[in-house]
């Protein structure tokens, strides 16, 4: 053979082989993507497997059951992909692409959560209930077959939105891109530092921070900033602690009175139990003679900046013990100081801002009182200041030889405020008297100043009053309040710095402007804005839109706070909406700003907080008749800002998305029961779904305390209520909207198994082929993950979700 020739021969066998080895490659990687499944199919449908692989389209053919199960479905999946694998159609219609996602999952095989046979007898005996789910409860988070189950949950949930993993990623980064990585808080003034966090850019904690006073600073004022400050000290990296953790959470960060010292808490699991430490700033030394493990995660310093003051846990989570320890000294020999015995009262220590008192805050749903220690006296026994009283609520803030009380009771419910010696708490003086129309929420005290924090008609206003020098005031008058133009907004204060100082920080967003940072001088009446949350990207506040309505809702008008892009929002009925939730504990859902919201408004969706009975939004009547017998007013209330949403035309049904966390979770959870035709997505997250057979459970955490706002089903009013809208007992043969449903194995507020159960429940009762997924955090607790860009991904996930159920996953941002 002539020269050329061969080598000719030789390099078209080297090609050959390159391709039969290529084309082997390929087999392998579609025998492993199909499993068991490659030999189910025809030569032409393993050709449009590899294309569909080839093309980047492999979750189309990706977690498919095993071979026998749903395999008339797998081959008209293939059918359909062919259309994708045809030249020229590498892009589908919207129609053509809900086809074939629609055939995508009739493949996927959701996880058969096994049924066994368990009974729940009422306490009277007259009503049992079959829970064949029980079984997923494991209060050590240990059993392989819980734990498999929740993996298969999850590995089912991932299958399921696999066609939204490129748009995760895409809002991932969007939000991230909106975060000025590397940034700081605006430093709080104290005795003589600047205290201060700043995150560092690619790192997922804050580091804690303090800068010594400039050597000729002059009072604390509006205009103080870090110039001539003297050079960082790191008082904490949580980012270094966190490296051998999958999950971090600290609890307080205090610093002694002296500065020299560092008390911490961490949580390195998520079920916000925190392991206590003590480090000397500048040599980084640990102090104690072994972390104190177990804690409540806050802590009290007392003047002497030897001795601290800290909260334990009992079995059940619940914060009941106050020890006293002294710096080294094992834990071993710390002082019991207080001991709650009623298992509905959890306890905390602070310190006061006048830096005079140690503070034990001891409190129900319903009930709270307060016992106080000299901080100069750390060997002393606590006093109590009022005695307690059920359903009577108090707070303390101290001043020189007095101390102002804000109170409430069955005859005050939205609070008055009231001004007492300290030698004789008992001996008070009302000063801002009981109002029908206004909540007194907070006050805010320094030397020569009290602020006061009120809601009017749901919106927040702060109110200044001089104090008088030396001794307690008669009367307050000539209060200076404090305003702002937005129809919706959050007001509250910040983290106040120094006791004798004339400023007053203050916290202020609305749905269209990001947290700002407020100095007010309280003695000149100027304010400086010291920081606006930044927010990369371009954002612009006037491209956006908030409005402020009403709905009616059995006798009340319920106030709903939104917002839309005026460029994007038709307004016509055909705009995405989506519909927050919370509804309990007096909490008020403020209207807040919010960086990741951007990627769904900036889509097209409208975003709305309804603020229904069971939240402290419309004072403390609000509250009452959300919860107890009333609960489901609550429930009603959401209702009703849907259908007033719809009405109005800034949605409809097929359009209209809903969300609520923990007790919002039960919002959404009672409200996709009672009218599951008027939505068409939901998300549920860590949600408190099993609330009759939780509430039944004394040995489950929080079960105790959470009676005065749910009420006790061992009584029998409260059991037939209970049942009427506990969502696991009303789950029903119906065609459910879009859900997604999220939990935390280690989460001690609500049990893993609540969504678990739920989520299985319905899948055997709905009558739809919806979504129905539940994503489970094997990491984590009630918080989800700890770090900031991991907190992203999920957000991510359910953004994703929705943009999928409103066939929106190719809408750009704009």
């Amino acid at each position: 053979m002539a020269p050329a020739r061969a080598i000719a021969a030789a390099s078209g066998a080297l090609v050959a082989g390159f391709l039969v080895a290529r084309h082997a490659k390929r087999h392998q990687g579609l025998k492993r993507v199909l499993a068991g499944n490659y030999q189910l199919l025809s030569k032409q449908e393993r050709s449009i497997a590899e294309s569909l692989l080839a093309n980047g389209r492999g979750y189309i053919i990706s977690n498919w059951p095993r071979p026998g199960i749903r395999d008339a479905a797998k081959h008209r999946l293939l059918s359909r992909a062919a259309e994708l694998t045809s030249e020229g159609s590498s892009t589908l219609s919207e129609k053509e692409q809900i086809r074939l996602e629609s055939a995508r999952q009739e493949v996927i095989r959701p996880p058969k959560t096994l049924k066994r046979p368990h009974k729940l007898v009422s306490p009277d005996g007259d009503d049992v209930r079959q829970d064949p789910y029980y079984w997923l409860r494991d209060d050590t988070r240990e059993d392989p077959e819980v734990i498999r189950h929740l993996e298969e949950e999850t590995k089912y949930a991932r299958a399921v939105l696999a066609d939204t993993e490129d748009v995760q990623d895409k809002l991932y980064k969007e939000m991230r891109g909106r975060i000025q990585e590397e940034d700081q808080t605006t430093p709080l003034r104290y005795k003589g530092h600047f205290y201060y966090s700043r995150t560092l850019e690619g790192k997922q904690y804050r580091v804690h921070c303090r800068r010594k006073l400039p050597a000729k600073a002059g009072p604390a004022s509006e205009n103080d900033n870090l110039d001539g400050a003297g050079p960082e000290e790191v008082l904490l990296d949580e980012n270094a602690e966190a490296e051998q953790h999958k999950f971090y959470m600290t609890g307080a960060v205090e610093e002694s009175p002296d500065e020299k010292l560092l008390a911490y808490a961490e949580d390195t699991k998520g079920g916000e139990k925190f392991t206590l430490h003590v480090i000397d700033i500048t040599s980084r030394n640990q102090l104690m003679a072994e972390p104190i493990k177990d804690t409540a995660g806050n802590v009290a310093w007392a003047n002497d900046s030897k001795t601290l003051f800290y909260v334990t846990k009992d079995q059940l989570d619940r914060p009941c013990k106050v020890w006293r320890h002294k710096l080294g000294s094992p834990p071993g020999e710390d002082t019991l100081m207080y001991e709650e015995t009623d298992e509905s009262f959890y306890i905390s220590i602070t310190r006061s801002r006048s830096d005079q008192l140690l503070l034990i805050q001891a409190g129900s749903a319903v009930t709270s009182d307060a016992r106080y220690l000299s901080a100069d006296k750390p060997d002393g026994e606590f006093k109590e200041i009022l005695p307690r009283q059920t359903d009577v609520d108090y707070d303390v803030s101290h001043r020189q030889d007095h101390i102002f009380i804000t109170i409430r009771d069955e005859e005050r419910p939205n609070s008055e405020l009231l001004v007492a010696p300290l030698s004789d708490p008992t001996q008070t003086k009302v000063l801002l008297p009981h109002r029908e129309d206004v909540k007194l929420e907070t006050i805010a005290v320094s030397e020569k100043y009290l602020t006061v924090f009120e809601r009017i008609k749901g919106l927040q206003v702060a109110t200044i009053f001089k104090l008088p020098t030396g001794k307690a005031p008669e009367k307050l008058e000539n209060g200076q309040q404090l305003n702002f133009d937005e129809p919706a907004y959050e007001l509250g204060p910040g983290g106040q710095g120094e006791f004798k100082s004339d400023i007053l920080r203050l916290a202020y967003t609305s749905l269209t402007t990001p947290t700002s940072i407020l100095d007010h001088n309280m003695a000149t009446g100027k304010r400086v804005t010291k920081k606006v949350q930044p927010v990369l990207g371009g954002f612009d506040k006037s491209k956006y839109r908030t409005e402020r309505l009403w709905a009616h809702s059995e006798g009340v008008d319920v106030p709903i706070s939104l917002v839309y892009r005026q460029d994007l929002a038709k307004l016509d009925g055909s705009d995405p909406l989506l519909l927050n939730g919370y509804g309990s504990y007096e909490v008020c859902n403020d209207p807040y700003f919010s960086s990741n919201r951007l990627s769904l408004v900036d889509r097209g969706f409208v975003f709305a907080i309804a603020h229904a009975r069971g939240g402290g939004e419309m004072g403390r009547q609000w509250y009452e008749t959300g919860k107890y017998l009333h609960k489901k007013n609550t429930f009603v209330d959401f209702v009703a800002c849907a259908e007033h949403l719809v009405a109005k035309k800034y949605t409809s049904p097929s359009k209209l998305c809903m969300e609520g966390r923990s007790a919002g979770g039960l919002t959404m959870g009672a409200v996709v029961n009672m009218r599951p035709e008027l939505f068409n997505s939901v998300i549920m997250g860590v949600p408190f779904v099993d609330v009759l057979t939780t509430m039944l459970d004394d040995t489950i955490p929080l079960t105790i305390i959470e009676k005065e706002e749910w009420g006790d089903p061992s009584k029998r009013d409260f059991y037939d209520y209970m049942k009427t809208y506990s969502p696991v007992d009303n789950i029903k043969k119906a065609a459910y909207p879009n859900i997604l449903v999220t939990g935390g194995l280690h989460d001690p507020r609500v049990g893993y198994w609540e969504p678990a159960k739920f989520v299985s429940k319905l899948r055997e009762h709905k009558t739809d082929k919806n979504i129905l997924v539940f994503k489970c955090e094997m990491g984590a607790g009630h918080f989800s993950q700890s770090g900031r860009f991991d907190r992203l991904k999920e957000t991510a996930l359910e953004y994703a979700f929705l943009l999928k159920t409103q066939s929106l996953l190719s809408r750009e941002s704009a």
